[in-house]
């Protein structure tokens, strides 16, 4: 008999996530720092999640974003058509392309702005959007 494939929790996410962020550069790993407590704030019932090789974040059991840091930018996902319709002012700036949006790491993190994104994912999610 096969063995019971084991639900991963928030708490068995904290460990990879953790992990993930301090293999960063440090420039990066601050950044990535401020994007998990910013969606936390914005999301308080959203369940920690490292999948895909990236930190997310889980609501009702569905993806709300992940997130993750490269060389010079921090990127967060998925950030739909629909929200990048919405949004188009607040993103001029920014490098975005099918579900992402790229914050430079030369810029301050638009903390303000990952929030409102992250809303709006729980808007769509909830089927509020």
């Amino acid at each position: 008999m096969p063995a019971k494939a084991k639900r991963t929790t928030a708490a068995d996410a904290a460990g990879p996530v953790e992990a993930y962020i301090r293999s960063q550069p440090p420039r990066t790993r601050v950044a990535l720092r401020s994007l998990r407590a910013t969606i936390r704030a914005a999301a308080p019932d959203a369940a920690e999640n490292f999948s895909y090789r990236m930190p997310g974040f889980k609501l009702d059991g569905k993806a709300l974003v992940w997130y993750a840091g490269w060389n010079e930018h921090t990127s967060l996902y998925p950030i739909t058509g629909a929200i990048q319709k919405a949004f188009a002012k607040d993103l001029k700036r920014f490098e975005t392309s099918t579900g992402t949006v790229r914050f430079p790491l030369d810029h301050p993190l638009p903390l303000p702005l990952v929030r409102r994104l992250v809303k709006a994912r729980i808007a769509e999610i909830r089927g509020k959007g």
